[in-house]
């Protein structure tokens, strides 16, 4: 196991006063930029780097001609200079964010543009066409490089706009040839073309293009920089975001507002400990960087991976205390933290001040409320939302519907999961992929791997690709099932189709290694996510606490708690107290279990659904009936409504004890509020009646399960084979083998022990002996528990000698049977006659 847990991996980028000799002129950032962006409706949709990049006005005094006597003098027409003075961005764009305006070129750029957007791309020849451009310059005797350059800018920029990428590129490496390329290369036209390839998903071609110019030379801006952070960002590569951060760092190049705005945001995306995104924030400010409203609307975004609802909260306070007002940007975003951190009060009041201060909630403020309520398992608040969202007429969206029946699929509320998705279907709301991946996970989660297939197919038949939340989901679904192999087969398709993994399948790779009960994988997996850089987050801890907990493994679960705490690495959440749980049940550390079950009932940590939900299961687990039933209790006096787990707990429970009259009662409370009785919760009834006088009821269950579409597992026909087998009713058990058998299943030693029992039981010795030959046979080697039923009933009934005489003749039954497993059965013989 690993001493310590998590090193310190990622240092807080630090960017020091460039050297004077390397500074950048670069425009000056003013503050109604982001203000530009929250409020006019034409421009929102910007990023912020394009804000920057954009909205400057682009002044050509800033940037001088090389010496080149070859050159003509540059204009003195007032209509060139006043040509010049136009901004470059979208403020001024009459077509309102449409392709750039044409008067802003050149006549010989509007043709050269023009010719670009109507030919096939195979048929341009660019060095010919550039040189009209410039030849046509200098015909006109008005020819100098910022004119030069502002043709450039804005053909590649409307370029990067039509999806033609390839052409842009194109543009770029001709002006790397030009003469004047370093002049040409400078300003935003290398950043407007990293942009438009990273909205294109050419991420590695943008990657290319900007280390290519880094290593021939060419001067790479602050612009430049902040682009291909974007670029990876937006495409989920944020460890190659942070790898360009400290290339920054290290070339002396200063930071914008909007670059430690993207790098705030690539923080959070990447769960970065919240310690590491103040200091990025406390960098900024001692740089002289003023904070705007979009810094303060994604520290708060920054607070939804880790739950830090409190953070998020102070953030909002120092941001009223800056003078910005809150925005919905800044609403949603608290929402949200609140949603996810299941303070659904908290979200509420939220809501209300949005309200109040004239914001009307969108489609996106509502979701997030829908999320965080069905998460938490408050699915009939969650249906009012829609509701009231209809009521506004604000129309539900694939999100909404998706969020549902994800809620309803973990509830275990099938027939309302699949309500809901008639209902999307009805309206016309077609299901994308976030979609498809929940009814993956809701087949694969009940063991129906057909049905969860034809659902994968059915997503590529529609138009949709698997992501990696698709993959992911598989690999959780395979590893619950213990099916170890085809995790690792699905990791190897996941990277063969082109998927990088991140922390989120690292995670996801640990709980399902973890499931399969294979332990040193999944730190073996952990070790990985280390040695690659990635930064662990609050979900990580909780995956290798998950993990620890399936072991047992108390004392490394206590470690790695007492890490996170360690000088606010991670805020542990209900998740992970309700993992430190499981691992004190199954290391049958009772009192510890016992003495954290208290802390939650005083209050000395939160006593969240999920923990009292978890109480129900470990006590359950550990066969404590009135600690089972206190934390049941409790679970309701708080309002907390159960899940299929819990009910199948308090289902079991009572089923162990044949209380027959509870169990039915909390069955028919399923049956009443909507929850679709699962294979566990029929196995537990079968495992009830197989050992009272209605062991008849076991089999009828069995034939429930089937009417259900269930499949029944190994462990429903051995029980109902017990149930006949210790009655004596061996044909009844015989027909439930065969059974099994044409099922596909294979029977296992309990299978075989339960007949070697029930038939030693009632002195049918010859069968017994048979039977012991046609699972060796057969390939399933007798355990001690084969031998002992046939021992112990000689024992019981006085017949020491005979007993001793079957042991002395048991290697010509078993040939193979070890000597030590002879003398511990003569030992027990000696020990049951005394």
């Amino acid at each position: 196991m690993v001493d310590k847990v998590i090193p310190n991996l990622m240092p807080s980028p630090h960017f020091p006063p460039k050297p004077h000799h390397l500074e950048q002129q670069t425009p000056h950032h003013h503050h109604h930029t982001t203000t530009t962006t929250t409020t006019n409706s034409n421009s929102r949709h910007l990023s912020p780097l394009m804000q920057n990049i954009l909205f400057q006005n682009f002044n050509p005094n800033n940037f001088k001609t090389p010496n080149n006597n070859n050159l003509p003098k540059p204009p003195t027409s007032p209509l060139l200079l006043r040509r010049r003075r136009i901004p470059l961005g979208k403020s001024n764009d009459p077509n309102k964010g449409k392709p750039w305006a044409t008067q802003r070129l050149s006549p010989q750029g509007q043709l050269t543009l023009q010719t670009l957007l109507n030919s096939n791309t195979e048929d341009i020849r660019i060095d010919e066409l550039l040189y009209k451009l410039v030849q046509q310059h200098e015909f006109e005797s008005e020819f100098d490089l910022e004119t030069l350059s502002v043709d450039l800018l804005s053909i590649v920029k409307s370029l990067g706009f039509h999806r033609k990428c390839e052409l842009a590129v194109n543009i770029i490496k001709w002006i790397r040839n030009h003469k004047d390329s370093e002049f040409l290369l400078k300003g935003p036209v290398v950043a407007v073309l990293i942009t438009s390839l990273g909205k294109e998903n050419r991420v590695s071609d943008a990657a290319s293009l900007f280390h290519s110019l880094h290593s021939d030379g060419f001067t790479v801006d602050v612009y430049a920089y902040t682009s291909m952070i974007t670029a990876y960002a937006n495409n989920g590569r944020y460890r190659e975001a942070v790898l360009v951060v400290k290339k920054m760092e290290e070339e002396g190049c200063r930071p914008t507002l909007i670059t430690y705005n993207v790098i705030l945001n690539v923080y959070g995306k990447m769960g970065m400990p919240w310690n590491k995104i103040l200091a990025i924030f406390d960098g900024m400010k001692s740089q002289g960087i003023k904070p705007d409203s979009y810094t303060y609307n994604t520290l708060i975004s920054c607070c939804k991976r880790g739950s830090l609802y409190e953070e998020a909260a102070e953030i909002f306070g120092q941001m009223k205390m800056a003078g910005y007002t809150p925005d919905k940007v800044t609403y949603n975003a608290l929402l949200d933290v609140y949603a996810k951190s299941r303070r659904h009060k908290e979200a509420m009041e939220v809501l209300r001040e949005m309200e109040l201060n004239q914001f009307s909630p969108s489609i996106v403020t509502y979701n997030a409320l829908i999320s965080g309520y069905a998460k938490d398992g408050l699915l009939d608040e969650a249906v009012e939302l829609k509701t009231q969202m209809m009521e506004k007429g604000i129309k539900p969206d694939v999100v909404t519907y998706t969020t549902l029946l994800s809620g309803f699929e973990k509830a275990g509320k099938d027939k309302s999961a699949f309500s809901i998705f008639g209902e999307m279907i009805s309206i016309g709301c077609s299901p994308n992929i976030c979609t498809y991946n929940a009814l993956i996970k809701m087949y694969g989660n009940r063991g129906k791997f057909t049905e969860m297939m034809k659902i994968f197919e059915e997503l590529r038949t529609a138009g949709c690709t698997p992501d990696i939340v698709t993959w992911n989901t598989l690999l959780a679904v395979l590893g619950q099932n213990g099916m170890h192999s085809e995790v690792s087969e699905v990791f190897k398709e996941m990277k063969k189709a082109g998927f990088v993994p991140e922390r989120d399948t690292f995670n996801t790779l640990i709980g399902a290694y973890s499931r399969c009960r294979s332990f040193d994988q999944a730190m073996a997996v952990y070790q990985r996510i280390l040695a690659a850089g990635v930064i662990p987050d609050l979900s990580t801890y909780n995956a290798v606490l998950a993990a620890l907990a399936r072991g047992g493994l108390w004392k490394q679960a206590e470690k790695v708690l007492a890490e996170m705490k360690d000088g606010g690495r991670c805020k542990p959440n209900e998740l992970t107290y309700s993992s430190l749980l499981h691992a004190y049940a199954n290391g049958k550390e009772i009192q510890r279990m016992c003495n954290l079950s208290e802390e939650i009932y005083s209050g000395g940590i939160k006593p969240h659904a999920v923990l009292l939900k978890t109480l129900v299961l470990v006590y359950s687990k550990s066969d404590l009936l009135m600690e089972t039933e206190r934390a049941f209790l409790e679970l309701r006096r708080k309002g907390y409504l159960p899940d299929i787990s819990t009910l199948n707990a308090m289902v079991s429970i009572y089923g162990k004890r044949q209380m027959v009259a509870k169990a039915t009662e909390i069955l028919n409370y399923m049956k009443e509020t909507g929850f679709t009785p699962s294979l566990t919760t029929y196995n537990s009834l079968i495992y009830m009646y197989s050992r009272t006088e209605s062991f008849e009821r076991s089999e009828d269950m069995l034939r429930e399960i089937k009417a259900k579409g269930l499949k029944p597992d190994l462990y429903s026909y051995n029980t109902v084979i017990f149930a006949y087998g210790r009655k004596g009713r061996m044909q009844d058990a015989s027909r439930i083998f065969l059974e099994l058998a044409d099922s596909g299943l294979r029977p296992d030693v309990i299978t075989y022990n339960t007949f070697v029992a029930s038939y030693a039981a009632h002195s049918m010795f010859v069968e017994a002996i048979d039977l012991i030959q046609y699972m060796i046979k057969h390939g399933c080697r007798p355990n001690q528990n084969t031998y002992n039923a046939i021992v112990d009933w000689y024992c019981k009934h006085g017949r020491k000698d005979e007993a001793k005489l079957f042991v002395e003749d048991l290697r010509k039954l078993d040939p193979r049977i070890p000597k030590e497993e002879e003398r511990r059965l003569l030992e027990r013989i000696m020990k049951r006659h005394l």
